[in-house]
């Protein structure tokens, strides 16, 4: 198969529920140079007079050569294909209410951002999740009598950890020199980042988006910023969406401000985007960090659809999802909320531009 092209660039889409794969290869809609493309069942090679670049796909994942169809040239976008494949189903995401905490351990907390210790060998007898938010309104529906948790909110003891959406609660108590406001910033003491806020003198809320929590004999994990927050982001809303059966999210700053419209479309992709290179290289299926440049990998992720609300734009639409009970607020931090937009927003100008918009909302992948 050959087309003209002077600068290829390699989208592979894999619907591992779906058995398919989506292939764009792009290219200008003019002149150019000769392009050959070689499909195996394990692998896909592009070739240039420059040079070409081999995708090999990850164990668990084949493509069917004799499959191809589809096949169109869309232009200011290039080349799509469709192709069957034959591929395991998604491997499952470690939990996050479960990867970090186990009861009966040490933990120590640390700032995300900077690796400060936050709490020091915390013992946790009990690692419970609380109930959804709106627990305390369907009591009326189970009980005949008046409501017996009225008025008593969820306070974890002294070592113990309950886990919510997107937060931890955790009881500081004999960590604090003195007593603390309720409703109060928890800052990082290195970085000044936003890392919670008290929930009363004791109860302290931790996001999961601004702390890592591990044994205490391990050591601070070096996380890419942007790599963490994609998998806590996508691990959560996978959660809640198999949970709940809730697909449409509002992502809101601590001032129950709106930042992020969010509908999750599936999360079962496997995303293939690498990037050309003058010589023959060869793009292993790894798990690259995001700050290696020029890396090109293969990933896991979901995609959603998305919409900003900063700046009073989709002022209507956030209005009319903050009243519908079948979408679920997730709170961060504000900042955070501006993070994850800026990730979502770089994520949709990588997509093919046949791929960039779905309706009236933006597309992106985040990483799990």
């Amino acid at each position: 198969m050959a087309v003209a092209a002077a600068e290829t660039r390699v989208f592979l889409e894999v619907r591992r529920r779906l058995q398919s794969a989506l292939l764009i290869l792009g290219g200008p809609d003019e002149g150019g140079m000769h392009l050959d493309i070689s499909i195996t069942p394990t692998s896909l090679l592009v070739r240039t007079p420059d040079g070409c670049t081999e995708i090999r796909l990850p164990a668990g994942v084949r493509l069917v050569p004799s499959s191809c169809g589809g096949l169109q040239y869309i232009s200011g976008d290039g080349l799509h294909l469709r192709l069957r494949v034959q591929a395991e189903s998604s491997p499952q995401p470690i939990s996050v209410f479960n990867q970090s905490l186990q009861a009966q351990e040490c933990c120590t907390f640390y700032c995300q951002s900077c690796g400060e210790v936050t709490i020091k060998d915390r013992k946790l007898l009990r690692v419970l999740p609380l109930p959804s938010e709106n627990w305390s309104a369907l009591v009326g529906e189970w009980c005949c009598h008046p409501d017996p948790f009225a008025n008593r909110p969820l306070h974890p003891r002294e070592n113990d950890c309950f886990i919510g959406d997107s937060f931890f609660l955790v009881n500081l108590k004999s960590d604090l020199e003195q007593e603390p406001k309720a409703n109060t910033k928890v800052i990082c003491k290195r970085c000044k980042v936003t890392l919670g806020e008290t929930m009363s003198s004791e109860t302290t809320k931790f996001y999961m988006t601004e702390v890592i929590i591990r044994p205490s004999e391990g050591s601070f994990p070096n996380i890419p910023r942007s790599q963490f927050l994609q998998s806590v982001i996508a691990q959560c809303l996978v959660e809640l969406s198999s949970a709940r059966s809730t697909f449409r999210f509002t992502i809101q700053g601590q001032d129950s401000k709106v930042y992020i419209l969010l509908w999750v479309l599936n999360s079962d992709s496997l995303v293939i985007q690498p990037l050309r290179s003058s010589n023959c290289s060869r793009k292993f299926p790894l798990l690259e960090s995001s700050l290696e440049a020029g890396s090109g990998s293969a990933w896991n992720a979901i995609k959603v659809l998305y919409q900003p609300c900063i700046k009073s734009r989709n002022k209507e639409l956030a209005s009319s999802w903050e009243g519908d009970i079948s979408v679920h607020p997730l709170t961060l931090p504000s900042a955070t909320c501006l993070e994850l937009l800026l990730i979502l927003s770089r994520n949709n100008a990588s997509l093919p531009l046949s791929l960039r918009q779905m309706n009236s909302f933006q597309v992106a992948f985040l990483k799990m």
